[in-house]
């Protein structure tokens, strides 16, 4: 069955950052490093990118960089790159969690001052963003973008006026900030990585030779061929220079909060994060929702591509045998992080078909992450009976959204979400399902299968940090 004008949108969820960093203590060129590595972080965001770099041993302060909109392969061309050399570097892919979409606001962000230069890329968002600007604004501050990382950029800057090392002034910086943010920094002669005391998004470290690598997740390591070394500890910085790492844990705590929504859904299922296998997790939550809702039926099909490893553990718990009932388009964009609806609903009609061959004449069983507002899940249920499915069951590997995210992960608020204002039943009503389960809230701890603290506060509305007032 092709798409017909019913649009599809893969998911109504939109992505978070992506962040790397490379430093070649021999005086190598990191740039293909960066590159690469941020092929494997695309997943992350596709609305913009960059890659900075630098020489250590060449004049203080000179940093090149190739930033632009779309993706890695179409801004970073051989052309724009051609000049782009250097042994430390940071890269970014974006979308625009904070801040509106443009060109001024694209990372990794650049920041001249008087003890050189800073250069950051950052994921997640901070939620006292507004304070620290004003602070800053009083105090004569200009801000060339609406993004939080020059917040932090300038936070930093002012630190490092008075403290004796670029590492110094970031962990007196993370002082001030409230929320969730993995950063990548380039100083001219260190690289450094820091991670919110509450461990909201993933930031590991890895080294290929004489390269060290910081990335957003261990499927960029793998891809570069890099061998992982550790996660940077939640709260940490690090720094790294010719003598290698080096480590500032005064700011970590035992009190954790790792989005939860890593493990179900942004992360690429070949990733570890806090040694937890992304994709060990997601078959564990289809095992779940067998046990928590069965159901009669002859095959169980996932939505690509979180939704497989989960439809995977279903079928395995369940008996009821797996297929693959999508055909997913792998050559467009992930049509669900472009900001406005009317932007996705225009590029996915040639995004996902379904294979009649597969459910016609078939109960089915159909694994989705998630639903926020409903329209999503209505399309697929109804491309499913279109196909021949007699019934479609669904099931969902996380809980029901009733609130807002503050860290970085843009959940609707109010009335945008189906689950805030419906029954379940009503829910399935709307999407013409047969049946529909979520995920329960107290088995997500099983998803991790430790005592790992997690962040579920779009589903509970428990927050680990004070929320923005506005």
């Amino acid at each position: 069955m092709n798409m017909d004008d019913n649009s599809y949108v893969t998911q109504e969820l939109h992505e978070e950052c992506g962040v790397i960093g490379a430093y070649d203590t021999k005086g190598e060129d990191v740039v293909s490093t960066l590159y690469y590595g941020l092929f494997a972080l695309q997943h992350r965001g596709q609305e913009s990118c960059g890659i900075a770099v630098s020489d250590t041993n060449g004049p203080k302060g000179i940093v090149k960089s190739c930033k632009g909109m779309g993706l890695i392969s179409e801004v970073c061309t051989e052309e724009n790159m051609e000049n782009l050399k250097g042994d430390i570097g940071v890269g970014h892919v974006r979308y625009s969690r904070t801040g509106e979409n443009s060109m001024h606001n694209i990372q990794p962000l650049v920041l001249n001052y008087i003890k050189g230069t800073l250069c950051l890329a950052q994921n997640g968002s901070i939620v006292n963003t507004k304070e620290l600007r004003e602070e800053l604004e009083y105090t004569g501050a200009i801000f060339q973008t609406t993004i939080d990382t020059e917040v932090i950029a300038y936070h930093i800057a002012r630190e490092r006026l008075k403290s004796k090392t670029a590492e110094e002034a970031v962990t007196n910086a993370m002082k001030k900030l409230r929320g969730a943010y993995s950063l990548v920094i380039m100083s001219p002669r260190k690289l450094i990585g820091a991670r919110d005391p509450f461990g909201f998004h993933p930031l590991c470290i890895g080294k290929r030779g004489s390269t060290y690598i910081l990335a957003s997740e261990t499927s960029a390591l793998n891809t570069i061929g890099a061998e992982f070394i550790r996660d940077v500890l939640p709260g940490e910085v690090v720094m790294i220079n010719k003598e290698g790492i080096h480590s500032n844990t005064s700011l970590c705590t035992n009190n954790h909060a790792r989005c939860i929504f890593e493990y179900i859904y942004f992360a690429r299922p070949d990733s570890h994060i806090d040694g937890v296998s992304v994709y060990n997790s997601r078959v564990m939550a289809g095992r779940i929702l067998a046990q928590t809702h069965p159901v009669d039926a002859d095959v169980v099909v996932g939505v690509p591509d979180s939704g497989n490893a989960a439809a995977l553990g279903y079928a395995l718990e369940s008996g009821i045998p797996f297929g693959m009932a999508f055909v997913k388009n792998s050559y467009v964009g992930r049509t669900f992080i472009k900001p406005k609806q009317a932007q996705r609903a225009s590029g996915v009609r040639i995004k996902l078909n379904v294979l009649p061959e597969v459910v016609e004449g078939k109960r089915v069983v159909m694994i989705d992450d998630s639903i926020v507002r409903g329209t999503t899940s209505a399309k697929i249920v109804k491309m499913l009976k279109k196909a021949g499915a007699t019934e479609v069951h669904v099931r969902i590997s996380s809980s029901p959204f009733l609130y807002p995210c503050y860290y970085g992960v843009d959940v609707p608020t109010g009335d945008q979400l189906i689950a805030r204002n419906n029954t379940i039943d009503q829910i399935r009503k709307t999407i013409g399902a047969d049946s529909l389960g979520y995920l329960a809230i107290d088995r997500l701890n099983d998803l991790i299968g430790k005592d790992m603290g997690y962040c579920d506060a779009c589903f509970t509305g428990k927050y680990p940090t004070e929320i923005p007032k506005e």
